[in-house]
């Protein structure tokens, strides 16, 4: 996305590293298009550890305000029903002093079969190369187990991340962030966990390493306990 790193397959594949961009000087459209060897998020393979494309539209004023919608495939397993994940979101980002901050929804779409859309709210707040994003559960179609509660704010993902240009425009990123609630677990197959990362990215091309502090679950066609090294390549264009 724009403004909402999901858009860039550098963002995707260090899991949202960034949620913020400067402002436009004027209103625009523009659409983004890409590949991605493994879709990470949130430490988390979405395809099985297989290929990705994707790719969005987005809306951005002089204001501040955004708009825009994303796509991607995605595999859960050979038995599973899902087969694309579809985002829309709004926020509104902007700049005070050295401070830069966006806030925003996101909604999040798969087959409807899967019966388990959810929402979420999100903030991030950044000073040079540093920033610091919550995301909180809004809602979701999915239904709660016993003992599960899927209310507002009872899950989250925090996330603080570092990125640098290191030589002719090529970006140097660290990431960090931390998964949890009960709707988490229930949409990851796992608890509470930690991700982390770092990439690499320059005219388009992106190259990140990955990992989780989860336990060896044992051979699985998501290996989440596993270092991951994921290569994407996106292009943006002005509508």
């Amino acid at each position: 996305m724009k403004i909402f790193t999901k858009k860039s397959l550098l963002a995707a594949a260090i899991s949202s590293a960034c949620l913020f961009t400067a402002l436009p000087t004027f209103a625009e459209v523009t659409a983004n298009a890409g590949v991605s060897s493994n879709y990470i998020w949130r430490g988390l393979t979405q395809t099985a550890n297989e290929s990705a494309v994707q790719g969005g539209i987005d809306y951005a004023s002089e204001s501040g305000f955004y708009v825009g919608t994303w796509a991607s495939n995605v595999n859960y397993g050979a038995d599973d029903i899902y087969s694309y994940e579809h985002d829309v979101y709004f926020g509104y980002s902007g700049e005070s002093d050295s401070l830069a901050y966006d806030f925003g929804y996101l909604y999040y779409n798969y087959d409807s079969e899967a019966d388990f859309d959810f929402a979420e709210i999100y903030g991030s707040l950044g000073m040079g190369g540093f920033s610091l994003t919550v995301y909180l559960l809004a809602h979701t179609q999915a239904d709660e187990a016993e003992g599960q509660d899927f209310g507002f704010g009872k899950a989250s993902y925090t996330s603080v991340d570092y990125s640098f240009e290191i030589l002719n425009g090529t970006e140097l990123g660290f990431h960090a962030g931390y998964h949890q609630g009960d709707f988490a677990e229930a949409f990851n197959g796992v608890e509470g966990y930690v991700d982390y990362g770092v990439s690499i990215a320059k005219d388009g091309f992106s190259f990140a390493i990955t990992g989780t502090d989860l336990d060896d679950a044992g051979a699985d066609a998501y290996d989440n306990d596993a270092v991951k090294f994921t290569v994407g390549y996106s292009m943006d264009f002005e509508l």
